[in-house]
């Protein structure tokens, strides 16, 4: 018999960097989760991804056992790397701070092809591009 999910935790942590600290430890201590388990499984997990925000799904079972999803980074992360910019611009329909090309944008589309609500690799590479719009970051052939 499948253990009963009794909550589902979502989190964004940099990659091979989980501790205890805030945010992981609170939000697994209050389900009573190993939070120490929970870090070193991640960081096992994710060697070699440092640097990179990435989304997790934790699902506590009724005997506070866990099991846990890593998801891609989030598109705004890709994008930003690939522009080499530390953050988006703050006033994106106004200033274009940075530029990205068309292989970038497939690249980070074809790398979050799960993720995103779509199966078709064109109208996946144009949700890149609309984030990477907001974002005050043109695309250019």
């Amino acid at each position: 018999m499948a253990k009963k999910v009794v909550a589902q935790i979502k989190l964004h942590v940099p990659g091979a960097q989980a501790n205890p600290a805030p945010p992981v430890g609170p939000a697994l201590g209050q389900h009573g989760v190993n939070i120490m388990q929970f870090c070193k499984q991640f960081n096992e997990q994710t060697k070699g991804r440092e640097g990179l925000i990435l989304p997790v799904v934790i699902s506590v079972h009724d005997d506070r056992s866990f099991s846990f999803i890593i998801k891609s980074p989030p598109s705004s992360v890709l994008i930003k790397r690939a522009a080499n910019l530390a953050k988006a611009s703050g006033t994106s329909g106004k200033e274009i701070i940075g530029k990205i090309t068309k292989k970038q944008v497939e690249e980070i589309a074809k790398l979050k092809a799960k993720d995103l609500n779509t199966t078709d690799m064109n109208q996946a590479i144009k949700i890149i591009e609309g984030t990477a719009r907001s974002m005050g970051i043109s695309v250019e052939e």
